[in-house]
């Protein structure tokens, strides 16, 4: 068993450690909006992660966040042409 909690302790530490230095928001949206940029993106080889805080909490036995608050994370490296996927993705749901 302590063998696991130390795996557990690396594992939440990388966790922290990713979530605070190598990605960045770009997108919050309803989920099925933030879904297809993310296929958007995995399309121009881009990797990217959805924070979906409504269902970790359905799933955890209690209500957090909201169903239309779902965010979109990627790379710090490929920040910039996420964000130029993401204006001209914004730009093509205006017309």
């Amino acid at each position: 068993m302590i063998p696991l909690l130390g795996t557990y302790a690396a594992l939440a530490q990388l966790k922290t450690t990713v979530m605070n230095r190598d990605i960045v928001k770009v997108y919050t949206d309803t989920e099925i909006t933030v879904t297809h940029l993310k296929n958007i993106l995995a399309e121009n080889n881009i990797e990217s992660l959805l924070k979906n805080d409504y269902d970790s909490g359905v799933s955890a036995g209690f209500v957090a966040g909201t169903t239309s608050s779902v965010e979109l994370y990627v790379f710090i490296k490929d920040q910039a042409q996420a964000e130029a996927l993401v204006k001209r993705f914004i730009e093509d749901l205006q017309k």
